[in-house]
């Protein structure tokens, strides 16, 4: 049986989605973030040492990253869904965006979190003009136009393609929803049409709504 190590407000939601597309029995071991850090909690470590989600178990395996667990999941139970055919330039596509949602979306938009609650920390009274002027100038100078060159780089593959690997639905469009997801959140979006219509393609899609209720609330942290 498949364990999914769920933690709320996570990427682990995306793998409860994959595991609705693919149809797949596993069972949900829930985790609650702390409600001051939110970390997650030290019980995740006893999974895997990094303490990190999403985490699954399958028998005797467990596979950490969004990443491994997707290509896990789709060579082991896909028969052939959710991925393209090798050789094609949509496969190619394909791998690419399984790997570049983590490697080079993400980090531009876990930047911008990081600067945006940076001066809501506690310090100081006299320093928070100080903190609040260094974490602007870095996201004005570097991390906002690192993200407005990313989400101009999806746009215009949306407009030549309806999903991220071609015309069909494949697996790196769940690898993809939490960077467009995030990017609405923090980065303005929702103002790309494409990038809107991808969202509420991937929201009214069954095995989404689905996992909604598999998973439970979900926000991006903001």
């Amino acid at each position: 049986m498949i364990v999914l190590h769920h933690l709320n407000n996570s990427r682990s939601q995306r793998i409860i989605w994959l595991l609705e597309e693919l149809g797949l029995s596993y069972e949900v071991k829930r985790y609650e973030r702390d409600p001051k850090t939110m970390l997650a909690p030290r019980e995740l470590r006893e999974i895997h040492p990094l303490g990190k989600s999403p985490v699954i178990t399958d028998g005797g395996k467990v596979l950490a990253e969004s990443g491994a667990i997707i290509e896990y999941l789709v060579d082991t139970y896909g028969k052939g869904r959710l991925r393209p055919e090798s050789g094609t330039q949509e496969r190619i596509d394909y791998n690419y965006f399984l790997h570049y949602a983590e490697g080079s979306a993400m980090p531009p938009l876990l930047m911008s979190l990081v600067f945006t609650q940076m001066p809501k920390a506690p310090m100081p009274f006299f320093m928070k003009p100080l903190v609040k002027g260094v974490a602007d100038k870095v996201k004005k100078g570097f991390v906002n136009p690192q993200i407005k060159t990313h989400f101009d780089f999806l746009e215009k593959h949306l407009e030549k393609n309806v999903w991220f690997a071609g015309n069909e639905f494949t697996a790196a469009d769940v690898q993809m929803s939490f960077v467009i997801e995030a990017g609405v959140l923090r980065a303005g979006a929702k103002s790309k049409p494409k990038l809107s219509a991808f969202l509420d393609r991937i929201h009214a899609r069954p095995a989404y709504i689905k996992a909604l209720e598999r998973g439970g609330r979900f926000e991006i942290l903001g």
